[in-house]
């Protein structure tokens, strides 16, 4: 997120959360937090904002009405009436502890904080932030004794690795807010509570989150789908990797039959691919539309996964960036050994 100099912290707090299933307390702060030292404060701005991504947006949901998800509805009081910070922080901090009982999840601090002008979308907005630190890291310390210096070792946060965070924006209230999240500490397993079972938001459907499904739901047919039910070798694999994103780099709007025509050209691929959308649709619950307007932020945040390098043993990498009709690849009939060969104009 970038203009967080700008930013404005008006008041937070510190809870400790720990498990109840290993019988971890909460314990509650009945102070906020005296931030009267301006670096500290510019260092908690970047620790808190620096990690997220604007375009990542969220909602607050409830199965029956949005107004009794509980955290929506502690977050509005404290935008509401600012004086009520410290009893609805101890609410929230009351839920994420009772929601902390897989036993992947690990004791921290909870930090709930009031903004003034986050900037967003060339816009200053108010703002609640809550953040979880889990992940302590081991620190020396170097201090003058004598004539000399000594050093001793502390235990510590990492102050550019935020493990939880949510940022909700007072912006669409009756819609659930405009809310940015990450967890970076439970993206591939069951404990996925922070997102999930304490927050309980969905993704806004916007051309940023179709861009990186579609790309993502490519990358996957590609590396996996493909690689089982055709006989393809990884030049070719990387070639279509490579066809997918120039699609995405040079196209204004993605449309899905246009894509197939353009890009996997063969029937039987294309009825393959048109297949794996559905499995992927239900596998990772999101609908891809089929077509929308790509959105360059998420092609950007895509490029580095679409790797274009063919590994041959443990000798030679090569970097096939097109001109898939200028490899060929092929068996030596007297070592038996695979080869490709390469044609070129110029040797740099």
């Amino acid at each position: 997120m970038t203009g967080i100099k700008n930013v404005e912290i008006v008041q937070a707090i510190v809870h400790k959360v720990g498990n109840p299933t290993r019988a971890e307390d909460l314990k509650l702060s009945s102070n906020s937090l005296l931030l009267n030292d301006t670096d500290v404060r510019d260092v908690l701005a970047h620790y808190f904002l620096h990690p997220f991504n604007e375009h990542e947006q969220y909602h607050f949901t409830h199965i029956s009405n949005v107004a009794m998800n509980e955290v929506y509805t502690y977050v509005q009081e404290i935008f509401a009436n600012p004086k009520s910070f410290v009893s609805q922080s101890a609410l929230l901090a009351h839920i994420l502890y009772s929601k902390s009982n897989h036993v992947k999840i690990k004791e921290g601090e909870l930090y709930v904080v009031q903004f003034n002008d986050v900037l967003f979308n060339n816009e200053s907005v108010e703002a609640i932030g809550l953040f979880k630190s889990e992940s302590k890291e081991t620190f020396l310390k170097v201090f003058p004794h004598g004539q000399g210096w000594e050093v001793a070792v502390e235990e510590g946060i990492d102050i550019h690795k935020l493990d939880k965070g949510c940022l909700i924006l007072k912006l669409n209230a009756s819609k659930g807010y405009i809310v940015l999240a990450i967890d970076n500490t439970n993206k591939n397993n069951d404990a996925q509570y922070w997102m999930k079972d304490f927050l309980q938001i969905e993704r806004l459907a916007n051309n940023y989150h179709h861009t990186n499904d579609m790309l993502s739901m490519c990358k996957l047919f590609i590396h996996n789908e493909m690689n089982e039910k055709f006989e393809v070798n990884k030049s070719e694999q990387i070639d279509m990797l490579n066809r997918s994103m120039e699609y995405f780099k040079t196209r204004e709007q993605f449309d899905f039959d246009d894509f197939a025509k353009e890009v996997i050209h063969h029937e039987d691929v294309i009825d393959a691919f048109t297949q794996y959308k559905q499995t992927y649709e239900s596998a990772k619950q999101v609908q891809l539309d089929a077509a929308f307007d790509i959105h360059l932020s998420a092609v950007k945040k895509q490029v580095k996964s679409f790797k274009s390098v063919l590994k041959l043993d443990k000798n030679f990498h090569v970097y096939i960036h097109g001109r898939r009709d200028l490899i060929e690849r092929g068996v030596d009939e007297t070592s038996g050994k695979r080869f490709y060969k390469l044609y070129f104009d110029e040797e740099s």
